[in-house]
């Protein structure tokens, strides 16, 4: 992984990050550390702010917009899937921006960016699942389905790609940030036990990331943060659903991370490729694996007590978690305090959780290059 640099210059922005993130209610600090007017988001449900309601998604999901989610910092359901904020939350807390409006959400005020992410989506598009007969309960939504929202954004503001539209793409494509959440573990999750080899799901999952990539930097995107997967085999869910001797040496769900660090490791050297070929522009490779593999084997350090026990479940035990009776249906109860789980219902994260990430991705050793390095190159082009 590369080093951050210590130049004066990006210790600067590396500093202005931390004092931000901490206090982003400064002004001074809003001043220095707005360099991005416009972010866009895509992703799944670890980075959907309202776009998926209880009737869509996956099965176990569908009580997404009922009590308990939101509690944690909202007070009410928002459909984030989790008990407060997400990870874009906490980006555009450090970018003084507002909370990024859902797409669908025809009345929301979209002049500082919107959110594209869905809960459920995939990589893949649907006609891949149809055709190998994977007849889940899956949401039709994928990258591509993102990638033509965002296209009808830009018409309905008016920017076509044309000629004759060049400041108005500069204005909404050539400065914003663009920040491509956690997408691919549906796709497995999907075909889990099916008679599709994992093999392929790595190879066209991560083809389907690059394209999609590509279509932005083609549109004129500058600067891109592309999530890898966390380890999903350490979610409640995967623990709970796999034998007690398929574990890693993290204690999770082998089989599962196994196919996760080698889509990570195929998709990072895809990243290396295009910014080969994108050369102006700003590619950074967030390690969602290697910061959240960090925090599990260190959880006192953030707090946590539980490392795989879900905050929100049913039937206790060591998980509590029942598939069959997930967050927010009738058997299932809350913990009071979800800061001290790094599970919040089996298979998303807590607010906790989803902040200590943003922090180590800003102010951590953990993207490359540097989150520092984006925000110096961003502010330098002005």
């Amino acid at each position: 992984m590369t080093n951050i640099s210590f130049t004066f210059s990006i210790t600067r922005f590396c500093l202005t990050a931390i004092l931000i993130f901490f206090a982003p209610s400064t002004a001074k600090a809003r001043n220095l550390t707005q360099p991005f007017k416009r972010v866009y988001a895509f992703g799944d449900a670890e980075t959907d702010t309202g776009n998926t309601k209880s009737s869509t998604g996956p099965t176990i999901f569908r009580f997404a917009s009922d009590h308990p989610y939101g509690k944690t910092f909202f007070g009410h359901p928002t459909n984030r899937y989790s008990d407060g904020r997400l990870m874009i939350d906490f980006v555009a807390e450090n970018l003084s921006l507002p909370y990024l409006a859902p797409y669908l959400d025809e009345k929301a005020d979209k002049s500082h960016g919107v959110n594209f992410a869905f809960a459920g989506s995939t990589a893949l598009t649907r006609n891949f699942f149809v055709n190998n007969n994977l007849t889940l309960d899956i949401t039709t939504v994928s990258l591509q389905t993102q990638l033509s929202w965002f296209d009808e954004f830009l018409e309905s503001e008016r920017c076509k790609s044309s000629p004759s539209m060049l400041g108005c793409k500069a204005e909404y494509i050539n400065d914003a940030l663009f920040w491509v959440g956690e997408i691919g573990a549906n796709d497995y999750a999907y075909s889990y036990r099916s008679s599709v080899p994992t093999k392929t799901i790595q190879e066209l999952a991560t083809n389907d990331v690059i394209d999609f990539l590509q279509a932005l930097l083609n549109k004129g995107a500058k600067y891109i943060l592309v999530q890898g997967l966390h380890p999903t085999g350490c979610l409640t869910l995967s623990m709970a659903v796999t034998p007690a001797n398929d574990r890693d040496n993290m204690g999770c769900a082998a089989t599962v991370n196994n196919r996760i660090y080698a889509h990570n490791t195929i998709l990072q050297a895809k990243l290396n490729e295009l910014r080969e070929k994108f050369p102006q522009a700003i590619i950074v490779y967030a390690d969602y694996w290697t910061a959240f593999q960090h925090v599990l084997q260190n959880p006192g350090e953030y707090g946590f007590d539980e490392r795989f026990k879900a905050c929100c479940g049913s039937d206790g035990g060591t998980y509590n978690f029942n598939i069959l009776f997930p967050c927010g249906s009738p058997p299932s109860t809350a913990c009071d305090n979800p800061s001290k789980y790094i599970n919040w219902d089996g298979g998303h994260l807590t607010e906790a959780m989803y902040k200590v990430m943003a922090r180590l991705f800003i102010t951590g050793a953990f993207c490359d290059p540097p989150w520092s390095h984006l925000i110096s190159k961003k502010m330098q082009s002005e």
